[in-house]
């Protein structure tokens, strides 16, 4: 039987999210409803409909704009909710500010039974003809179209609108010209509705900001001219843009299920400008793949993430089917890496934030790591080598794959498993005894230290037994020819010239990753999400930690368990570009589970160091993880053999 997307996968028999789609219908079919539920069951989900408007469309112009009546709308919201309630909502098209009223009053009661579904909402005014949509009465569509609807009433009830340039001035009732202005205009409107916003820059290039001064085939004859003009051309305009790009701004406000590190972030989200002018249902597509990704368990960035490299792949290869710009193309998942926009962060405060406070709890040992020849030679490293430089060359890559990958904070115990002939270890010493449990204080000799002295006033004689650790831990790493990864503690990494190091999400915020590239070592990033996976990749590290899988509680985690189905997804993007590991809670349990999601390496914790013998512990998972292995290998042989029987 045939999958979803007519491959020779398993068909799916588990029940898909309800996604609902408000908004309007559009009788070409490229937009609005049609659009959204054609997106929506591309992305896995089963979209449910609520219709707000009828509109008389062709791909050329806008005809009539019909609003459905008051009963109508609250009849199909009722209807459904008592049958198919939602994991996601989209609003599309609201035809006038009644119905914005009307269906704020219905969120508002929503949520007190849905409090954690997400509603996102696309402030649709214009279609991509250049017609208005969003009219009072349908009697002037021009002059109605430049007052704009007030959103206001959705003010503390959604979590993400998404307005583009010319909605974006709209609804803030400022000019947008500028990146700056653009930027500064989208973190005023998360302010003022209390969500978080996605402003569009794709059609910022359009010419006019003013999509009414210019004829729809006027505005897109010029994009096409502009973008083919600068086709693999870096050049800003006047206002700050570059013209090649298309580059959307990215403002959360206290994202829910995100870490910390990213739950109030702000951030540039850039991807190559597609050269086409079939566009049509671009903004509706957008919208709908958010919700439909968030519908399925994903963090808001990277439903985002995710949408962006979607409508990317529809526009590359959408054609057109009547006179005017054609619908986008439904691809399926995303699973090209070129796709997925590069993200650039905008906002320092957290990591001025997290600076202090690691500073404050490692000043000394900062200090006292390395000596002024070591600083002085770092210092010349870094000079030496630009931080571009990190994205052009990337780290050391790995001459193996890792397969079962023990992470472990005790020495005696790392030097049994290299004894054992282990090959790739990590060794995760805690300093921050904040992370450590009652048992792990009482467990650790540094733990109890640790403790000791932070109650005695005498933090910095931690640095001392932790330097005369890591060292002890590399030179065994060395004398056993294996490849030692450091967590956390790059400087003493590079003093004493360990293999690797690896490094969480928040640690590079405040590492010197130049220093780590010019010292040779090989560089492992954990990821938590799309989001976090797509900032470790730009940064070309030798392997990508995608976790935790399962519950764990070997740390305190900054995110919910990312569970199998996520993991495949990670997998299918990234597998050809890294190794990747599977770390979080995997043991001889779900084992199988987690290989069959093609992944080719696993980080094990408390599966080997809670084990009575780790060493028999480790050689049994392995063994595993081997007949996992050569399993797949051959069921693979014998589908190829099968093909040409």
């Amino acid at each position: 039987m045939l999958g979803i997307h007519g491959d020779n996968a398993p068909m799916n028999t588990e029940r898909p999210a309800f996604v609902w789609t408000i908004a309007g219908s559009d009788s070409g079919g490229g937009a609005g409803i049609q659009a959204d539920l054609a997106t929506i069951q591309d992305l896995g989900c089963h979209g449910c409909s609520v219709i707000t408007t009828v509109t008389a469309q062709s791909s050329v112009a806008v005809t009539l704009v019909e609003p459905v009546s008051a009963a109508m709308l609250m009849a199909q919201l009722t209807t459904l909710l008592s049958d198919l309630p939602p994991k996601a909502i989209k609003i599309g098209l609201l035809a006038d500010q009644t119905q914005v009223a009307l269906l704020a009053d219905w969120i508002a009661s929503f949520k007190i039974h849905y409090p954690s579904v997400p509603v996102i909402v696309d402030p649709v005014m214009v279609a991509s003809c250049g017609d208005a949509l969003a009219v009072d009465n349908c009697q002037d569509i021009k002059s109605a179209a430049k007052s704009a609807l007030d959103f206001k009433p959705f003010k503390g009830l959604i979590e993400l609108i998404t307005p583009n340039v010319l909605e974006l001035g709209r609804l803030t009732h400022s000019d947008v010209s500028t990146k700056a202005q653009f930027a500064a205009a989208a973190l005023a409107l998360s302010q003022s509705l209390d969500c978080s916003v996605l402003a569009k820059g794709g059609d910022v290039s359009f010419g006019s900001t003013d999509i009414l001064a210019d004829t729809h085939a006027q505005t897109h004859a010029s994009t096409y001219a502009q973008t083919q003009a600068n086709v693999h051309v870096i050049a800003l305009d006047s206002n700050g843009w570059d013209l090649a790009l298309a580059e959307d701004y990215l403002v959360c406000r206290q994202v829910r299920a995100s870490s910390k590190l990213h739950q109030n972030g702000r951030f540039w989200l850039a991807c190559q400008r597609v050269n086409t002018r079939h566009n049509h249902g671009s903004g509706c597509t957008l919208s709908s793949a958010i919700a439909a990704v968030l519908a399925q368990g994903f963090v808001l960035q990277d439903a985002v993430v995710v949408a962006k490299a979607y409508v990317s792949q529809g526009l590359s290869a959408a054609i057109g089917l009547g006179q005017g710009p054609g619908p986008l193309a439904r691809t399926g998942w995303p699973n090209d890496l070129s796709r997925y926009a590069k993200i650039n962060l905008c906002d320092g405060n957290f990591i001025s934030h997290h600076l202090n406070q690691h500073l404050d709890v490692r000043c000394d040992l900062v200090a006292t790591v390395l000596s002024a020849t070591d600083q002085a030679t770092a210092q010349v490293r870094i000079a030496s080598t630009p931080p571009q430089n990190i994205l052009s060359h990337g780290f050391k890559v790995l001459d193996a794959d890792l397969g079962v990958y023990p992470v472990v904070s005790d020495l005696t115990m790392l030097e049994g498993l290299l004894a054992a002939g282990v090959k790739t270890v990590q060794l995760r010493i805690k300093t921050d005894i904040s992370e450590l449990t009652t048992a792990e204080l009482a467990e650790s000799d540094l733990g109890k230290s640790a403790l000791s002295r932070c109650e005695s006033g005498e933090p910095e004689l931690i640095g001392s037994e932790l330097e005369a650790q890591i060292q002890t831990a590399i030179a065994l790493g060395k004398h056993f020819n294996a490849q030692l990864f450091i967590n956390d503690h790059w400087q003493l990494a590079i003093k004493y010239h360990a293999f690797g190091v690896h490094l969480g999400q928040e640690d590079l915020a405040v590492t010197d990753l130049a220093a780590i590239q010019a010292a040779g070592l090989a560089l492992g990033i954990s990821s938590h999400s799309y989001f976090e996976l797509l900032l470790a990749h730009q940064y070309s590290p030798s392997y990508i930690a995608l976790g935790h899988i399962f519950p764990t509680t070997t740390k305190q985690m900054p995110s919910a368990p990312q569970g199998l189905a996520k993991l495949k997804h990670y997998v299918a993007l990234l597998q050809d570009h890294y190794p990747l590991v599977a770390i979080g809670g995997i043991d001889l349990t779900n084992l199988a589970k987690v290989k069959a999601t093609g992944v080719g390496n696993i980080a094990v914790v408390r599966a080997i160091t809670k084990a009575k013998d780790p060493l028999a512990a480790f050689a049994e998972l392995s063994q595993a993880w081997e007949q996992c292995s050569l399993s797949e290998e051959l069921a693979v042989n014998h589908e190829l053999g099968a093909k040409h029987e």
